[in-house]
């Protein structure tokens, strides 16, 4: 039975809890957290180097894959031209990350203001109703 990948609708905390937990189960979570070794001279290195960072590279390969499976359309056009993914969770880290929370805060501020928002006494319509422009 194939696991369920999460879909990154652009909300961090939810998103990247579910695709954390994703990548736990596949124990893929090291690549993405510290990316992949790489050997820069393959000449010095040994057999078992460049074995490791050829497995590593093919998995890798995999986890872009589930992330551009989880990632929509408008979101993936943002962080296409991240080559690993560590790369690509990065840039999702820091275009979405705390988006969700100012969103939530901002939204709590004008339920507050809409909850506050009464006709005082002896206010004309017409002030009253500059007054809930302002706050709009």
């Amino acid at each position: 039975m194939q696991p369920v990948i999460p879909n990154f609708d652009g909300h961090y905390d939810h998103g990247a809890k579910l695709m954390e937990n994703f990548f736990r189960s596949k124990e893929f979570w090291h690549l993405v957290e510290n990316g992949i070794v790489d050997v820069s001279n393959t000449a010095d290195a040994s057999e078992e180097e460049i074995r490791l960072m050829e497995q590593q590279r093919l998995k890798d390969q995999k986890i872009k894959n589930y992330l551009y499976q989880a990632i929509d359309r408008e979101i993936l056009d943002t962080i296409m031209n991240d080559d690993t993914s560590k790369h690509i969770w990065d840039s999702m880290k820091q275009k979405f990350q705390g988006s969700t929370r100012v969103k939530h805060d901002r939204l709590q501020a004008l339920h507050k203001d809409f909850e506050q928002l009464q006709m005082k006494k002896r206010e004309s319509v017409n002030c009253y109703f500059s007054r809930t422009l302002k706050i709009a």
